[in-house]
């Protein structure tokens, strides 16, 4: 498979040659082996898989009904990675006395709702702005990178600057899963979200729903320096392995940044 351009429509992008780093979530291997409540498949293997093939750290999320990664597998998975670990967490006290004892490198601070069936979108932290706020300085004062799960709303940008975040991820679900005549609407929204998060001296991450099919044209704009990238990486794993899959994925990434979307 590779990255198809949308059609035109989409504000002119000119990405740099650098290509942005990738990261794995394996959240699904531990949904896979959750149902059968068995040790099998473990997904600290397939992370360490994913790393030889060219990842270039790995996600996850531990979740508060432990719906699929559990906290031994955050723990076993910190010591072997020879990456590093993105622990996407829900903003309470059990997440972050946990981040703060496991001390992965970095930790995204996501919105949960138990019935979701994924994240189905970013953080308020316009409303929430002590509390995150709050959380941000205790992380970082632990010594870890702490980013921020928005989505693509100049206003939430503001407040994440303003509580003093120095990392966003931005929600690219609402594009992924945009019907076909809104794609190239939603495509221009999150382009100009990454730029103005970066102009406000933001680092910008992007991730949710992305697939070979529809990353192109968001990993072309040069504002966006890592992304992370699961469900499609893992279920295209069923068909070529982790390791096809996570090379094929950086490619694509590769090229998005060496060509000019228009």
């Amino acid at each position: 498979m590779t990255g198809n351009c949308l059609n035109e429509g989409i504000m002119s992008t000119h990405g740099s040659t650098e290509s942005p780093l990738l990261g794995v979530n394996i959240d699904h291997v531990a949904t896979l082996r959750q149902a059968r409540g068995i040790d099998f498949p473990d997904p600290t293997d397939i992370a360490l898989l994913a790393e030889k093939a060219g990842a270039d750290y790995i996600t996850l999320h531990l979740r508060e009904d432990r719906r699929h990664i559990q906290d031994f597998d955050v723990a076993h998975m910190h010591r072997r990675l020879t990456t590093y670990m993105n622990l996407e967490i829900a903003v309470t006290r059990e997440m972050l006395d946990i981040a703060a004892r496991v001390k992965p490198r970095d930790v995204c601070f996501v919105p949960e709702k138990r019935q979701e069936l994924t994240t189905e979108g970013g953080l308020n932290v316009c409303e929430q702005k002590q509390r995150i706020g709050d959380a941000c300085k205790e992380l970082e004062d632990a010594g870890i990178r702490v980013s921020l799960f928005i989505d693509a709303d100049p206003e939430q940008i503001d407040a994440a600057k303003e509580i003093g975040a120095r990392t966003v991820e931005i929600h690219t679900g609402h594009y992924a899963n945009a019907a076909a005549a809104d794609k190239n609407s939603e495509a221009n929204k999150l382009l100009s979200a990454f730029q103005y998060a970066k102009d406000l001296g933001l680092i910008v991450n992007a991730g949710h729903g992305l697939n070979y099919e529809n990353v192109h044209p968001i990993a072309a704009s040069s504002a966006v320096s890592e992304f992370n990238i699961g469900h499609s990486i893992i279920s295209r794993a069923l068909y070529v392995g982790i390791e096809k899959a996570v090379h094929d994925m950086k490619r694509i990434l590769t090229e998005a940044r060496q060509v000019s979307v228009r």
